[in-house]
């Protein structure tokens, strides 16, 4: 990896990869042009991002299309009162038959993550 200036091909080639980008979002996203628009810059930015509002926009949409059109894994977690670390980390689990530990990774191993209702989370 350089640490250079980019050069003009590479810059060239990282608009047109966003151009694709964007435009399979607006493909499968109506109506959101703006919030389309704070996300992309928010992942090109190496960002977070916190989509707010009432059940329909198609907050969970965005995010598959984008997950989609960057050919990223996409995860989702349901935020809920009794929801404990390992669901979202994952946790190891003892293999019986192979006399091992077994790692199974939770949701949190995705390029894209969705905690959905975080309001509800636990405090731990």
């Amino acid at each position: 990896m350089s640490s250079g200036t980019p050069s003009a091909a590479s810059i060239d080639e990282a608009c047109n990869q966003l151009a694709a980008i964007r435009e399979t979002m607006h493909q499968a996203i109506l109506g959101q042009e703006d919030v389309i628009e704070h996300v992309l810059a928010a992942f090109v930015a190496g960002g977070h991002v916190l989509l707010e509002g009432v059940p329909g926009l198609g907050k969970t949409l965005l995010v598959l299309a984008l997950s989609r059109a960057i050919g990223g894994r996409f995860s989702r977690i349901q935020f809920t009162p009794d929801l404990m670390p390992s669901d979202v980390t994952g946790h190891a689990m003892f293999d019986q038959n192979a006399a091992d530990f077994r790692i199974r990774k939770g949701p949190v191993f995705c390029n894209l993550l969705l905690a959905d209702e975080i309001n509800r989370a636990p405090a731990k």
